[in-house]
């Protein structure tokens, strides 16, 4: 048995967490904001070193630097608790999961412009944090943004807080492995929506509730669908749909010609649908409105492989300024300012050497409809909600924000 050697220096004992204090600042946070109570008591206390301060996983599971909570007094603590289960609440690892790989990869960033979100609210909610914790004015941004608007404007290399998987994504050195004491996607859903529910009944009561949690509340209680899913579907659905028309052709002749001498035999064929989009170029539709609905457009015409010179694209007011085939519709300078008048456009794109199979109408709504029907699908991607509703052989889409 080797014996400790008495000259050794001793090493430095770590520090035990002081579970009182850390337990006291949940408190004071819960009993301050009790519609935040049940998503708070739900996180797992884990000290560790290895976390500079505080950070979550996405499995509710809080790690806790005891030397940061000797350090905190406990007004800050509790707001350090408040700002950890906003991560979960607000699902930012799920929303992160859904950035661009790029994006996806730069945590530091990601964990920025997360804070930036949450730390808007906290500060019009008059609840203390560390110096040290970001705001939209350390970068000179505006307060009330979601932090996929707040990203871009993040500088790289600015130093960051750290607040772990459960925000930015990803798995940190100190994260449990999974299994055990956590909570499950089901589980935090539920909570989610509970707290949705307490904010209501609080705001109800007369109680203030900061405008980024009352939109958060009305999010999670009366949910909007992504007009991007929407589009999507009617695109494939409209595709789908003139794919299925077969038709018969002599380019390639039927296998069955063999059987019979003398008759050549047609086949069957699927002919890959023609794309028209009519665009709305009057002078009450935004460059900005009109790009980002193309850009989708785009997306999901290259998903259903309708490409190659198959997409017509007609740029429309009250009467047919230009059409091109393209590509690629961002190929396409847009031109017009006039009054609307969408039959106009449609009608020009039923008349192409080469009829459509679907037509694509962007506009704000403004605007007559043709009488019938014509032979091809109609999808009307509508941006704003000013206008009264297409006949109801169109298939709508509201393009929001």
């Amino acid at each position: 048995m080797t014996r400790p050697d008495p000259a050794a220096p001793a090493r430095p004992a770590r520090p035990a967490l002081d579970r009182a204090k850390l337990l006291a600042a949940r408190f004071r946070a819960a009993s301050d904001r009790p519609y935040l109570a049940s998503a708070l008591y739900t996180l797992v206390v884990v000290p560790t070193a290895q976390v500079p301060t505080m950070g979550v996983d996405k499995l509710w599971r809080c790690y806790v630097n005891p030397g940061f909570v000797d350090a905190t007094p406990v007004p800050e603590l509790a707001g350090v608790w408040i700002h950890e289960v906003s991560h979960l609440l607000r699902d930012h690892h799920g929303r992160a999961a859904r950035l661009p790989a790029t994006m996806q990869a730069d945590h530091a960033r990601v964990n920025l412009a997360q804070d930036c979100e949450i730390n808007d609210d906290l500060a019009d909610d008059g609840i203390p944090l560390p110096e040290a914790h970001i705001r939209p004015r350390t970068f000179g941004l505006p307060n009330g943004r979601l932090f996929e608007q707040y990203l871009p404007d993040i500088p790289p290399s600015t130093p960051c807080m750290r607040c772990g998987s459960g925000a930015y994504g990803g798995i940190e050195p100190w994260d449990l492995p999974p299994g055990g004491s956590g909570v499950g996607d089901t589980e935090a859903q539920a909570i989610r929506r509970q707290t949705a529910e307490a904010m209501r009944a609080h705001a109800r009561g007369r109680g203030t509730l900061p405008g980024g949690w009352r939109r958060w509340a009305e999010e999670i209680l009366e949910p909007t669908v992504d007009w991007r899913q929407v589009l999507t579907g009617a695109v494939r659905s409209a595709i789908a749909w003139a794919s299925g028309a077969v038709d018969y052709t002599y380019r390639r002749p039927s296998r069955r010609s063999a059987a019979q001498r003398g008759v050549v035999l047609p086949r069957l064929r699927r002919p890959m649908p023609g794309v028209a989009i009519v665009v709305d170029t009057s002078g009450s539709m935004s460059d900005d409105d009109l790009a980002a609905a193309m850009a989708e457009i785009s997306g999901v015409l290259r998903q259903v492989g309708v490409g190659g010179n198959r997409i017509a694209v007609l740029a429309c007011d009250a009467a047919v300024a230009t059409t091109r085939r393209i590509a690629h519709v961002e190929e396409l300078e847009l031109a017009g300012g006039g009054g609307t008048d969408m039959r106009v456009g449609i009608e020009a794109a039923m008349a192409l050497p080469v009829p459509p199979d679907v037509v694509i109408v962007l506009t704000d709504g403004e605007t007559p409809w043709p009488a019938t029907p014509p032979r091809a699908r109609v999808i009307a991607a509508l941006i704003g909600s000013r206008a009264a509703p297409p006949p109801d052989w169109i298939t709508v889409v509201t393009v929001g924000e």
